[in-house]
């Protein structure tokens, strides 16, 4: 019975489009926010990596790796939540000049970027570590940065 009574209800009759009201948006043209920093360790140490780069350009060769590296330089480095380097140590190379350019190399660099949300919450430092590729004049590229080959 209730279903006939409301198909019998009429509907509402049209509101003319002269009393139909309309509000007005005006939006200003702002830029977008800029993104959060990333919070992941590969997007840090990319980030790092690019900086170290910055500091040391007349040290670094580009293009393709040669075939034998001359030298590889794996160090720890250690950074505080204000970028500050607390440690830098070579943790692996077979070239002593080869380190000692990775060494002065990461001296140079400091303070290194802030590691934005990567340190654990009781923590006062974090460690990571980067891989100096040498050639033969002992400028380098970064594996994080340098991609497949």
């Amino acid at each position: 019975m209730l279903a006939i009574l409301c198909g019998c209800a009429s509907s509402p009759p049209p509101v003319p489009v002269e009393e139909r009201s309309t509000i007005a948006i005006e939006r200003e043209a702002t830029a977008a926010p800029a993104p959060p920093p990333s919070l992941t360790l590969d997007a840090y140490k990319a980030h790092v990596a690019r900086h170290i780069v910055q500091r040391n350009a007349d040290r670094i060769f580009s293009g393709r790796l040669p075939p034998m590296l001359p030298a590889i330089v794996v160090v720890n480095i250690t950074v505080d939540r204000d970028g500050q380097l607390t440690d830098v140590q070579v943790q692996r190379a077979r070239d002593p000049d080869a380190a000692r350019v990775a060494l002065a190399s990461m001296l140079r660099s400091g303070p290194l970027p802030r590691p934005h949300g990567l340190l654990a919450a009781n923590s006062r430092a974090m460690t990571f570590s980067e891989t100096f590729l040498f050639d033969r004049d002992y400028r380098f590229q970064l594996r994080t940065l340098a991609g497949p080959q």
